[in-house]
């Protein structure tokens, strides 16, 4: 690396918590190029569809002759490629020949079963980087098989500025507020857990995307808010939520997930599956609340419904919580780049 404010070229895409990361290396004094792979290929959604069915390696060749028409002559102390769908062996090595570090950062699961042919060319390429970070510990051993130089494994992380709890009107909190509240996509597993829910009594609102493919959408349509919300909308939308659900992607081997990091981070308060990982980022009743079943969740949710001292108490310390740790894009972003220079 050099001595004076560290060059990076970011490859990601320019939205959620891609940007945020992004935007993170700018606030720790790096100078950022952000290159959004997906704008360099055609805009049909057939090459999404072609990504997810087949593997983005199909699209190496277009990849790397628009990379290297809009890199040209340009030189950086380090390449951050985030996720990483369409970087196959060939345009990392395109990025060598301009970053004097290629490393990898993705919060998927790259080497897990749900994805399928998504990741082929990340798998390709693992072992090309100099550095992968992923934030499973099952990804650690999957990647160190396919060659990897060097894994490193984080937690995933909030935003320091994009979580930062907003200063809402008194019709924001009208507008905005619920008693338990479910954010995020619907996925096979989740559609018949918050039916037990509300079969249960949870006074529940879904907000998130592809609701309307659940066999159980009859019943959970009423329930439903709206679909995708980001920005202010979704800060809103937690802080406005007495309880917010934490909800897991078996398929996706998940332990913890952004969630577990952006409720607290705005303030919000956390009732989560019980996890090893949930379980070492917030102490139990204290910080956040956990459960192992839709009975169990249904309970810890009539309880700090019941008593609002008690469940602003555990909102207040969960965020806390979050302060005191490292999990936020600054700090996560300033590991990386100590890593790349350990590697120089």
């Amino acid at each position: 690396m050099t001595s004076g404010a560290p060059s990076v070229l970011y490859l990601g895409p320019r939205t959620g918590t891609c940007l945020d990361r992004a935007n993170a290396l700018r606030r720790i004094g790096c100078n950022v190029e952000h290159i959004d792979i997906r704008e360099l290929l055609p805009a049909s959604v057939w090459v999404d569809r072609w990504t997810w069915r087949v593997g983005g390696h199909w699209f190496s060749p277009w990849v790397k002759r628009a990379l290297s028409s809009r890199l040209g002559q340009a030189r950086y102390d380090l390449c951050h490629v985030d996720g990483g769908e369409w970087v196959s062996p060939g345009v990392v090595q395109l990025l060598r020949r301009v970053a004097r570090r290629v490393i990898n950062y993705n919060i998927d699961d790259p080497t897990g079963p749900r994805d399928g042919p998504r990741f082929e060319a990340y798998r390709q390429a693992v072992p090309h980087y100099d550095l992968v970070v992923v934030v499973r510990e099952d990804n650690v051993p999957e990647l160190q098989a396919l060659g990897a130089r060097r894994v490193k494994r984080v937690y995933r992380s909030a935003d320091e500025v994009s979580h930062a709890p907003r200063s809402l009107s008194t019709v924001e909190q009208l507008s905005w507020q619920s008693e338990v509240l479910f954010l995020g996509s619907w996925f096979p597993d989740r559609g018949p857990f918050l039916m037990e829910l509300i079969r249960l009594g949870v006074p529940l609102t879904i907000r998130g995307p592809n609701w309307h493919k659940a066999p159980e959408w009859p019943a959970l349509k009423s329930h439903w808010a709206g679909g995708s919300i980001g920005g202010d909308d979704y800060a809103r939308a937690i802080q406005c939520a007495r309880v917010n659900l934490g909800l897991l992607s078996s398929e996706n081997r998940d332990l913890h997930t952004t969630r577990s990091l952006e409720i607290p981070a705005l303030g919000g308060l956390l009732c989560a599956q019980r996890t090893e990982e949930h379980s070492a980022l917030y102490a139990e009743g204290e910080e956040a609340l956990f459960w192992s079943s839709a009975e169990s969740c249904a309970a810890a949710c009539r309880l700090a419904l019941s008593n609002e001292a008690w469940r602003a108490r555990i909102a207040r310390a969960g965020h806390e919580r979050f302060w005191r740790e490292g999990n936020r894009n600054e700090a996560v972003m300033r590991s990386l780049l100590e890593a790349a220079q350990e590697m120089a």
